[in-house]
């Protein structure tokens, strides 16, 4: 969970300083008052784009100084998270602010180096308690669209946000996910796959990245290297293996969950793997055999890339497509709450949970079932125009008047 969230320069947010507790956190306030973009921004400690998919440009506050920053305290449910990710350092704990307002707390390694309009020293402190971690991203001015990500002040990559945090979000972007492109879904299962398996977007982007490089070299005019085109297609199949064996098996370990479950408001879904065979045996042999027919097509036509997550409504037993607009909404929600509960099962830590004007669109039943079934499951953000949809959580909910506190 989330002890504590500082926004500097994001979006409509010049200076914000929230201290979230456990359970719910509820944001409520008027249209356009900056409440997705918290929830944007809590989105960001993960990897990937965030819940808007959003360019990085685009998240600096305008009349700004170019740059945003994000920082957040960690209190894990459990004693320890990944220890190895912690630095050892000597001396007393320096805590640093990027001019962007991205801030860094200390032991750290070794002094950061100063850069003028970049990086200030600004106090001196205590390290972070015992069992916090502090990460935080943003952006500098002076180069809007390069994410940097640091964890307890050491600089790293994005993906190993994964480590230390999941997160899992529902927006009103997503309500038609399943009548969407086949990588809408692919990326949300991705997202959850994520939850039970760190290593999942390493091996998701050297995919990707080598399947780039092979498309660039198949549209050269020239004939392409076949040397480096099989280096290339041996990196995509090492990868892409993994990447489709841990797709396989969160749509089986979700699956199971989902058909074992009691009827109740949420409707059970049925989840499958369709669109590409999975036989990552002979991925790299297609591929060799495939270069003349991917070059026409400019795009690589096998691989877990072209994988799409089926969905179907198991008690009416027909796609989630078919399903009117509400069922689909209800299918969702039902699939993100029993993903969180078996990540919580797996893991020991439950998911963060970021639903963004997911009660305005509930009937009062499944609005309070769905506040039942996640009291006492973890952190849950929860966005509203009206006080009035929040009525049925506990008094030990964390609320907050997003038009209150915004500068």
């Amino acid at each position: 969970m989330l002890s504590r969230l500082v926004l500097t320069d994001f979006r409509n947010h010049a200076d914000l300083t929230l201290t979230p507790g456990p359970g719910f956190v509820v944001l409520t306030g008027e249209n356009g008052a900056g409440k997705t973009n918290i929830l944007e921004a809590v989105s960001l400690l993960a990897p990937g784009r965030g819940l808007r998919r959003a360019a990085l440009g685009e998240m600096a506050r305008q009349g700004g100084a170019g740059g945003f920053g994000v920082a957040a305290t960690l209190f894990p449910e459990r004693a320890t998270v990944f220890p190895s990710r912690l630095r050892e350092g000597s001396g007393e704990g320096t805590t640093y602010v990027l001019a962007s307002g991205v801030e860094e707390s200390a032991p750290l390694p070794r002094p950061l180096p100063q850069a003028e309009g970049e990086l200030e020293e600004v106090r001196l402190g205590d390290a972070p308690a015992a069992g916090e971690v502090d990460v935080a991203t943003g952006t500098l001015a002076s180069a809007p669209e390069r994410r940097i990500v640091r964890i307890q002040g050491a600089t790293t990559i994005a993906n190993a946000l994964a480590e230390w945090l999941t997160i899992l979000w529902l927006t009103p972007a997503m309500d038609r996910l399943f009548v969407a492109p086949a990588g809408e879904r692919r990326g949300f299962l991705d997202r959850l796959t994520l939850a039970l398996a760190p290593a999942h977007a390493h091996h998701a982007a050297r995919y990707d990245a080598a399947m780039r490089a092979r498309n660039r070299l198949l549209a050269d005019d020239g004939r392409p290297d076949g040397d480096w085109l099989s280096a290339l297609e041996a990196q995509m199949a090492e990868h892409g293996a993994a990447v489709d064996a841990a797709r396989r098996e969160t749509v089986a370990l979700l699956g199971t969950k989902l058909a074992h479950q009691d009827d109740g408001p949420f409707p059970r879904a049925g989840l499958t793997l369709e669109g590409w065979n999975g036989d990552t045996t002979r991925l790299q042999a297609d591929l060799a055999q495939g270069r003349a027919r991917d070059a026409a097509a400019g795009r690589t036509l096998v691989g877990p890339h072209r994988v799409d997550l089926a969905v179907t409504h198991l008690d009416k037993a027909r796609a989630a497509s078919l399903a009117s607009t509400g069922e689909q909404k209800a299918l969702l929600l039902g699939i993100v709450l029993a993903h969180a509960e078996l990540v919580a099962e797996r893991t020991g830590q439950s998911p963060v949970l970021l639903l963004d004007e997911v009660a305005a669109h509930l009937d009062p039943a499944r609005r309070a079932a769905l506040f039942e079934r996640l009291s006492g499951r973890g952190q849950v953000w929860m966005t509203g125009t009206e006080d009035a949809l929040f009525d049925a959580i506990d008094s030990g909910a964390t609320r907050i008047a997003v038009g209150h506190i915004s500068h």
